[in-house]
C-alpha cells in the first residue's frame, strides 16, 4: 500500500505541474502600450569644414556675493529688472559692524586724546632738554611715549577704515549698468561669503565659448572670422575669434576657444546652444554619432538608451560615450547610425515595455 500511495502522489503531482505550465503558456499581456518619440541617429560628417558646439554668454556678466555672513534684508530687484552702476540691489543686515563701528569711533578718540597729551609732553621736555634742564633719560621716555601714542591713534584710524570697507559688503550694488539674470536669496535667508546673491549682464554684447578638440586646436587662429549658427531660432551669425586656450588640463582634452559675436538685430540670449563653423578643413574624417543628452540613461557609471526592438517593445542599450557638444553627447560605440532610439516617453520606459512610436 505505501508503494502504492507514492506512486499515485507522484502522478497527481505532474498532473498539477502540467496544468500550471498550460495557464502560464495562456498568459497575455493586455497592459496598454507608451507612447514614445523616437530619433534617428544624428551624424556629424557632412561639411568637410570644422565643426564644434558652443555656448552663447554676455560679454560682460558678474555673479555679486559678499565677504560676510548675515541674514539679508532687503533684495530691491527681480530677474529681468535694468539696473544702473551703482544701484543697490541687495541690504544685509549689518548690526554688528554698526556696534563694532562704536568701539572703533571710541577707540580713536580715546587715542586722540593720548596723542594730544603726548605731543604736549614731547614739545614741553623738548625745550627743557634744549635748556639743559631735562636729562637724556626723559627725553627719550617722552619721545618713545609720543610716538606709541601716534603708532596707537594710526592704528584706530585704520580699523576705522575696515569697518568702513566691510559696511560695502553689506550693501550690494551693480558694478555696471544692465540686466538682472539670476536672483539667488530672498528676503530673510541667509547670505554666506563666497555665496551667489544677483547675477546681471550687460545685454547686446555676447561672446560664444567653444571646445575643440586636441587634433584640431593647431588650426585655429586668433582674429579668424567664423559663423555661429544659433540653433534655437535657426540663424547664422558672424563672429571672430578673440582668445585661444594653451592648455586643456582642466577640459578632458578639449580646448577652449572664445568668439565675440558681431552686432545682430537677432533674438539672442545667455545661454543659447550654438554650432561653430571655422574656415579650417576637418582632419578627422570618421562620422561622428552624436544623441541628445536628455535620452541619455544613466545606472551608476553605466550609460545607454532605448532603441526599438523589432516587436515594437524598448530595449535598452549600454553605450561607450565620448566628448559632449553642447545639448548632444558623442557614442563611441553601441549604437549604429542606421537605428533609431527614444528620445521621449508619456510612461515610464523598462526593458520589453510595448511602445507606440508616435
Amino acid at each position: 500500500m505505501k508503494k502504492t500511495y507514492t506512486i499515485l502522489t507522484f502522478s497527481l503531482a505532474l498532473l498539477l505541474a502540467s496544468c500550471g505550465s498550460e495557464d502560464k503558456k495562456a498568459t497575455v499581456d493586455y497592459s496598454p502600450a507608451i507612447n514614445v518619440k523616437v530619433n534617428p541617429v544624428e551624424v556629424n560628417s557632412n561639411s568637410p569644414f570644422l565643426s564644434v558646439s558652443g555656448k552663447i554668454q554676455a560679454t560682460n556678466s558678474a555673479d555679486l556675493s559678499t565677504r560676510m555672513m548675515g541674514y539679508v534684508n532687503k533684495v530691491y530687484v527681480n530677474v529681468g529688472d535694468k539696473v544702473r552702476k551703482g544701484q543697490l540691489l541687495v541690504s544685509i543686515n549689518n548690526g554688528d559692524l554698526q556696534a563694532k563701528s562704536a568701539q572703533v569711533n571710541a577707540g580713536i578718540t580715546e587715542a586722540t586724546a593720548a596723542f594730544n597729551n603726548a605731543k604736549k609732553d614731547y614739545n614741553r621736555f623738548k625745550s627743557l632738554f634744549e635748556n639743559n634742564s631735562a636729562s637724556q633719560k626723559e627725553m627719550d621716555d617722552m619721545t618713545a611715549n609720543f610716538e606709541m601714542a601716534k603708532a596707537r591713534l594710526e592704528s584706530a584710524n585704520q580699523m576705522k577704515n575696515e569697518v568702513n570697507a566691510q559696511f560695502t559688503y553689506s550693501n550690494i550694488t551693480a558694478p555696471f549698468s544692465g540686466i538682472v539674470t539670476s536672483k539667488n536669496v530672498e528676503d530673510g535667508n541667509m547670505a554666506n561669503p563666497g555665496m551667489p546673491l544677483i547675477s546681471i549682464e550687460t545685454p547686446g554684447d555676447f561672446e560664444v565659448m567653444a571646445m575643440v578638440p586636441e587634433s584640431e586646436i593647431s588650426e585655429i587662429k586668433k582674429g579668424t572670422t567664423v559663423d555661429v549658427l544659433v540653433k534655437s531660432i535657426n540663424k547664422t551669425i558672424k563672429g571672430k575669434v578673440t582668445e585661444v586656450s594653451t592648455s586643456a588640463k582642466n577640459t578632458g582634452g578639449q580646448y577652449l576657444v572664445k568668439i565675440n559675436l558681431d552686432k545682430t538685430d537677432a533674438n539672442i540670449l545667455s545661454g543659447m546652444f550654438t554650432t561653430v563653423q571655422f574656415p579650417v578643413e576637418r582632419k578627422a574624417k570618421s562620422a561622428m554619432v552624436l544623441v541628445p543628452s536628455e535620452a541619455i540613461i544613466t545606472n551608476g557609471q553605466l550609460s545607454g538608451l532605448y532603441t526599438v526592438s523589432q516587436s515594437n517593445t524598448a530595449m535598452l542599450r549600454w553605450l561607450r560615450l565620448g566628448r559632449t557638444f553642447g545639448d548632444q553627447v558623442e557614442v563611441l560605440s553601441g549604437l549604429n547610425s542606421d537605428e533609431a532610439y527614444i528620445v521621449s516617453s508619456e510612461g515610464k520606459l523598462y526593458n520589453g515595455a510595448k511602445i507606440s512610436i508616435q
